[in-house]
């Protein structure tokens, strides 16, 4: 943080004696909390028997009514619902709404198939801004706040999601979604933003490109307040951006088959992302065997959803790996605590036996001397084996005769740390792409058959 922190800071103190938007709800006893969740589980169950044919198939074929919900634990009976259901069921059936009843439709790219469709009614976009403007708040933004909203507008649920949260809340939004990352700065600076939404690896792109025109945005900015997401990202990340922002960076959670950003969020403590339970039901099991871990344990996070009218999931498996708590947190929010969330199952490398996340690699990469936060992992198939080679950058004004030299110590405290033997180049500032929205971590340039 820079010298003039305690002025730009003085916002802090709206935080101080109301921490929560929605109190009522927010520090609600956990026995009141699971009863309201049993209610609202019994009727999402009821009308995705009546509405989805999937899920009436699916829970006929378990030996499973709709009216068979007794208790919290009857959730684990019910089948798990996948990505490539909504793939398959491509474009809409998996609603359970007709169409002409819904306010917004969104969609993923596909660019690895089918996108996946997702659907909101009036009440659904509702109870999202909502979620958004409580997550905004927990995370430090207030009523009156310039929110620079450097998410993707479109098909994406990121921009749409902050901008209305944000517009929920009261802030003052500038919805500048991704791209034109000049006019970002330009407009950071001019409209003094206090709060920023963005993927993590773009912040550090409008870092980078502030720090190249001059302008030292954690000493001259307004900015406080970072909400990022959309991405894995790691602490080691976290204290980069702070520290070239000069803001406290607060992870975010969502995903569109759930809502979009929102399902839960981190408080000012940092203590892990509250899931909003009074919307949705969590779960963490084991990704091989579907059991359920105790609570603590790393594994897989499974999310039913309560309130949604247009797409009720059921029991749907995320791929993100992370752990939950129910401790009491700080702030005196009663909701579990997501202890962030560090890869998913399908984006996990297995090289030479070992088991890495590309967001192990970031935590290694991000903060060691002469080298910039900005990286890519590319795969390729030597023999039988996989082979992961790390480019990197090296920071604006290392000597190119140095390279060498980086990449040789990048290697060994990779194989220090991960315990994995990786080949490492080191590229000149800007060879690494830069993204305006998810950061590409990863090359795969294996045979499609492997």
């Amino acid at each position: 943080m820079s010298t003039s922190t305690s002025t730009r800071h003085a916002g802090a103190a709206r935080s101080a004696g109301t921490p929560q938007l929605h109190p009522e709800v927010e520090t609600m006893p956990r026995e009141q909390l699971a009863a309201l969740q049993l209610a609202r589980l019994r009727e999402t169950v009821k009308s995705a028997w009546e509405n989805v044919p999937l899920h009436r198939s699916r829970l006929e074929a378990a030996g499973f009514a709709a009216g068979d919900i007794r208790s919290l634990d009857d959730v684990q009976q019910l089948p798990f619902t996948l990505k490539s259901d909504l793939r398959d069921h491509y474009p809409f059936g998996m609603f359970a709404r007709p169409v002409g009843e819904l306010a917004r439709l969104h969609a993923s790219s596909g660019t690895t198939g089918k996108p996946t469709v997702v659907g909101y009614t009036g009440d659904d976009l509702d109870n999202w801004a909502d979620l958004m403007a409580r997550s905004l708040y927990a995370a430090g933004a207030r009523r009156g706040d310039v929110v620079h909203n450097a998410y993707g507008y479109g098909l994406f649920t990121g921009g749409l999601g902050a901008h209305y949260g944000a517009e929920r809340l009261g802030g003052v939004v500038v919805p500048m979604s991704g791209g034109s990352t000049e006019r970002q700065v330009s407009l950071i600076m001019d409209f003094r933003a206090r709060v920023l939404c963005s993927t993590p690896s773009y912040a550090l792109a409008i870092a980078e490109l502030a720090e190249q025109q001059g302008v030292d945005l954690a000493k001259d900015s307004a900015l406080e307040v970072g909400l990022f997401g959309a991405e894995p990202w790691s602490d080691a990340m976290r204290r980069e951006i702070q520290a070239r922002l000069g803001i406290r960076a607060v992870d975010i959670y969502g995903l569109s088959e759930i809502m979009g950003p929102g399902v839960a969020c981190e408080c000012e403590h940092h203590a892990g992302l509250h899931g909003w339970e009074d919307h949705f039901l969590f779960e963490v099991i084991d990704p091989d065997t579907g059991r359920p871990m105790p609570e603590g344990e790393a594994g897989e996070l499974v999310i039913t959803t309560l309130t949604k009218q247009a797409l009720p999931m059921l029991r749907y498996r995320t791929r993100d790996i992370t752990r939950i708590t129910t401790a009491p947190c700080d702030c005196g929010r009663t909701h579990l605590r997501i202890l962030r969330v560090t890869g998913r199952n399908d984006d996990m490398l297995i090289i030479r036996g070992v088991n890495v996340y590309p967001s192990q690699v970031e935590a290694v990469l991000v903060g060691l001397e002469n080298i910039a936060p900005h990286y890519q992992l590319v795969l390729e198939r030597q023999g039988r084996l996989d082979h992961v080679t790390v480019e990197t950058e090296a920071q604006p004004g290392v000597d190119p005769a140095a390279y060498d030299g980086i990449a040789r110590k990048v290697a060994h405290q990779i194989k220090s740390m991960l315990g994995i033997t990786t080949d490492v180049v080191v590229k000149r500032p800007g060879e690494i792409p830069r993204s305006q929205g998810k950061a590409v971590r990863v090359r795969d340039l294996r045979p499609k058959d492997a």
